[in-house]
């Protein structure tokens, strides 16, 4: 399990997640000088909701939800469950959509 910098014991990251997030901030950053950094406040922000509140995201299907981000087209997809809460995959809204099946 990979946890992200900055997140607590209640959730934790799928490899690819983290690898997600850190691909978009820097290409973010790039594009834009800050764009990336507030992407990953974001990112956090919404981390520290789902932590507090689980079910917080909508449903996807049995104990996984997706809970969506604030100015940038992106969602989280987490599963729930026994344990922390698992971030399976930063999925980017306007692309491909079911790529994260796998993971679970």
């Amino acid at each position: 399990m990979t946890s992200a910098p900055g997140w607590n014991d209640d959730v934790s990251f799928h490899t690819l997640a983290a690898r997600e997030l850190e691909d978009t901030a820097l290409y973010d950053e790039r594009e834009s000088p800050g764009l990336g950094a507030a992407f990953v406040a974001e990112v956090e922000r919404c981390v520290g909701a789902i932590a507090l509140h689980p079910s917080i995201g909508a449903p996807v299907q049995a104990g996984m939800r997706r809970r969506l981000l604030r100015r940038f087209p992106y969602g989280l997809l987490y599963r729930t469950g026994d344990g922390p809460v698992r971030i399976l995959a930063v999925v980017n809204l306007r692309r491909r959509s079911a790529y994260w099946i796998g993971r679970v």
